[in-house]
């Protein structure tokens, strides 16, 4: 007990010596000129981006001929484009489950095999769907 309030009082000193002070200039104007430009340039970033989406959504709906399939298509594409990055996080909690928490629990590994099939299962139907829903609009539907 003693230890660790000795480890916890040397490292907050530590960190209070290593903390710098920042004192406030007389230039509050040039701070609020670049906070305005900073605020200028980040709206315009995301007015371009939303700019950007808007055309992406339209191509769609040209390219499929309506405006309900064309938003479906867009809306999978995102779909297929952000599951990858989860499928990889699911996948490595699941197997944390089963090889490291599963070790000493026999349900616990089984909660963590079921889990990854659960998620490459999910990340299967989110890549393919994409490329059927293509299949059936565009070559039954002409």
């Amino acid at each position: 007990m003693k230890k660790k309030g000795i480890v916890l009082a040397i490292m907050f000193l530590l960190i209070l010596c290593s903390s710098t002070f920042v004192l406030a200039s007389s230039a509050r104007n040039t701070n609020k000129i670049e906070n305005k430009v900073e605020q200028s340039d980040t709206m315009s970033q995301l007015v371009e981006m939303k700019d950007k989406e808007k055309k992406t959504l339209e191509d769609y709906q040209e390219a499929y001929g309506s405006e309900t399939y064309g938003l479906t298509a867009y809306m999978l594409n995102r779909i297929q484009i952000y599951s990858i990055p989860f499928c990889f996080i699911g996948v490595a909690i699941s197997a944390i489950y089963q090889y490291v928490l599963g070790i000493r629990k026999l349900d616990t590994r089984d909660k963590g095999f079921a889990i990854m099939i659960s998620i490459i299962t999910i990340f299967i139907i989110a890549q393919v769907l994409p490329l059927i829903f293509a299949i059936v609009v565009k070559g039954w539907r002409g």
